[in-house]
């Protein structure tokens, strides 16, 4: 049976960028019908199911001890010969991918947890690894989210911004490393100085911002 017949991609309720991810698959499909994405970190597999019911070849990038735990869940999914998983020191991009160059990139978080400037080096390598026309979709914890209560780096600079949350707010949400926090117009500057064209960003209800961009 064909898979597409019974899967709906939208029967769980979306992360609004994620959502956009997946209509822009769709959209590609209908002129080549063998659209490439890479996620990363994989998470639970939900995303890369989601775009593999829309017969898009996905690889997800994960650290290499979740190897064995991420196979799994492409197989128990009924995905193996379409979601493929590759090994990375996150959020560093995988350095070698047979799925290059990508038609859709999701950046699901992790930049973070990078000073601005190395995060800016990621952004221009995942953009490479973008067919020319090619979309990444980015989520980043927000400054003026939950998490920016008592952040030291608030009023800081996004070129110096780079310290711990909040005690609080590092035991709320298990975050004890140092992070860049961004603003929806820090994000905006990150995208068009690692050289991308910046189609949209926008501000989630919970502070946290987001933004599609394209290599042109």
């Amino acid at each position: 049976m064909n898979k597409n017949a019974v899967a709906n991609p939208w029967a769980t309720e979306n992360d609004a960028i994620q959502q956009l991810a997946l209509e822009e698959c769709v959209k590609r499909q209908r002129i080549d019908h063998s659209v490439s994405v890479l996620i990363l970190p994989a998470g639970q597999c939900k995303l890369a199911t989601r775009f593999a019911q829309l017969d898009a070849h996905v690889t997800v990038a994960d650290s290499g001890e979740r190897k064995a735990e991420i196979d799994g869940r492409i197989l128990a999914a009924g995905y193996a010969e379409t979601i493929h998983f590759t090994a990375t020191e996150l959020p560093a991009p995988p350095e070698t991918d047979s799925g290059a160059p990508y038609d859709i990139i999701v950046l699901r978080r992790g930049l973070c947890s990078l000073p601005y400037a190395q995060g800016k080096l990621l952004i221009r390598q995942l953009m490479k690894k973008l067919k020319i026309g090619g979309k990444l979709f980015i989520s980043i914890l927000g400054l003026h989210s939950e998490l920016g209560e008592g952040y030291p780096g608030r009023e800081q600079s996004i070129y110096e911004r780079y310290c711990k949350l909040a005690p609080a707010m590092a035991r709320k949400y298990d975050i004890r490393g140092e992070v860049c926090l961004y603003s929806e117009r820090d994000l905006f500057l990150l995208l068009l100085e690692s050289g991308a064209s910046v189609l949209r960003t926008m501000t989630t209800t919970w502070g946290n911002v987001k933004g599609v961009a394209v290599r042109v």
